[in-house]
């Protein structure tokens, strides 16, 4: 990574669902704009660290051409604040949690993913105990968000 690359974090509760799903998506949206970027995602918890990203959350996003290759869940750490110059929570909850876990300096880094997406909806819902359209849903904001994100980035 080179300090002109820029690098942003996608972040859920045990990056498992939600923020995996943002970074396989993002990343191949990005790739197709010729966007030079550093992308990455993580939990606020440890619940799955080492895991790949669930399979349900796989299967959705590779019917839509997204790939999960290489993706392990892992946990936020206090590098992180300093390393990405965004870090895009998926829920108010996780973008609480972040700013307790950060330095008051960073929290400028901190927003929601959906701020991007212009939609009224703030929050990507948790698809986890849920069903495939659940899944779907949370694909469809994060393609929204995305390419919202893509636009500022452009600017």
């Amino acid at each position: 990574m080179t300090t002109q690359q820029t690098a942003i974090l996608f972040v859920c509760l045990g990056n498992i669902c939600r923020s995996p799903t943002a970074e396989a998506v993002f990343r191949h949206k990005a790739e197709e704009a010729g966007l030079n970027l550093f992308i990455d995602s993580a939990g606020t918890h440890g619940y799955h660290i080492g895991s790949p990203p669930d399979n349900r959350s796989q299967a959705a996003g590779q019917a839509l051409g997204y790939s999960f290759k290489g993706l392990k869940c892992r946990r936020v750490s206090d590098e992180d604040f300093e390393k990405f110059d965004l870090i895009l929570a998926m829920d108010h909850s996780n973008l609480n949690n972040l700013r307790e876990m950060s330095d008051p300096v960073y929290h400028h880094k901190i927003k929601l993913m959906l701020d991007y997406a212009g939609l009224k909806d703030e929050e990507v819902p948790d698809p986890y105990y849920g069903g495939k359209k659940g899944f779907e849903l949370v694909l469809s904001l994060i393609e929204q968000a995305s390419d919202g994100l893509i636009a500022t980035l452009r600017k």
